[in-house]
């Protein structure tokens, strides 16, 4: 169940989306409007401090709350966690052709600490190259520990996408991730297979991905064609 403050938040967006308030608009006190969503100030307070996180509210103090300008929409935000397919759609891509494959095997040692495995635990080892119009575009390999997934691959295949399965047949939901930007090296097999045109480059995301309960479940190796994916953070002062 969501936290009251963030069903606050949402409703908040949601009149600010339908118009029932505008740019410019300045909300009553905090006590009124806690008092109109029937909550404490104190939550109301923190759904607050979220949108003005989000650049959606204003806070001036001891003057009052406003609503912003919305923001332009950031294509590709690395601030938040999306899957490849929709990725794709967002650049306009249509996810054409999957080359698949998946191991199990003992954990390489290079993984093991982002899992919190023993090298002798065994995991699934998902690749997964994604091809439009015949040219490969991103290629992922995905490190699981096979103790928490069981047998999900055996019993379920490799036709859906990576975190539905995971959600619908154990229960696993992913969360949130750390990534870590890099550009692969000019002798890496897997950037070697993308270099399909004099203009490609390349991004590598390096992703430990965690359930609800911070417990890593996944780490992803994702290669993507940077001349034709681009990647956005925005930035705030």
């Amino acid at each position: 169940m969501k936290p009251k403050y963030i069903i606050i938040k949402e409703e908040i967006e949601k009149m600010i989306e339908s118009g029932v308030y505008q740019p410019g608009d300045q909300f009553g006190s905090e006590y009124e409007m806690a008092t109109q969503f029937e909550v404490s100030r104190e939550t109301f307070r923190s759904a607050v401090k979220l949108l003005e996180q989000e650049g959606k509210l204003l806070v001036k103090h001891g003057v009052g709350t406003f609503v912003m300008n919305p923001l332009p929409e950031v294509p590709n935000n690395l601030e938040k966690l999306t899957s490849i397919t929709a990725m794709m759609k967002q650049a306009g891509l249509k996810d054409a052709e999957r080359h698949e494959s998946i191991s199990t095997e003992t954990c390489p040692e290079e993984y093991a600490i982002s899992l919190n495995l023993s090298p002798d635990e065994h995991v699934y080892i998902h690749e997964r190259t994604r091809m439009v119009n015949g040219e490969p575009v991103v290629i992922s390999i995905n490190i699981l520990p096979k103790k928490y997934f069981g047998d999900i691959f055996e019993e379920r295949g490799l036709s859906e996408p990576l975190f539905h399965v995971l959600e619908a047949a154990s229960g696993i939901k992913i969360v949130r991730s750390n990534t870590e930007i890099n550009v692969p090296t000019s002798t890496d097999p897997y950037y070697q297979k993308l270099l399909v045109k004099p203009e490609t480059t390349v991004l590598l995301l390096k992703q430990q991905h965690f359930d609800d309960s911070n417990r890593p479940m996944m780490f992803s190796v994702d290669y993507y064609r940077n001349d034709i994916f681009k990647f956005w953070v925005q930035r705030m002062r």
